[in-house]
């Protein structure tokens, strides 16, 4: 499974930004709480609607965006 099976992106929702299998969670939440130092298994005990592969899915994507970024210049 890639990432582009999970991050989803629907205007109108979270204001059009990434979100996990279109609901309300975004992309941007689930890093916020990875840089706070929540593990994995402490995200998806509060979220028992997110996976790991949700959570590596938001880390994929990440890495991907921030490599075309450093390519465009």
């Amino acid at each position: 499974m890639t990432y582009q099976d999970i991050i989803t992106i629907e205007p109108g929702k979270r204001g059009g930004r990434p979100t996990i299998r279109g609901m309300r969670i975004a992309v941007s939440d689930v890093l916020g709480w990875l840089a706070a130092g929540l593990s994995h298994e402490q995200i998806v005990a509060d979220h028992p609607e997110l996976n790991e592969d949700d959570i590596r899915a938001c880390l994929a994507y990440a890495a991907d965006r921030e490599r075309r970024l450093v390519t465009a210049k």
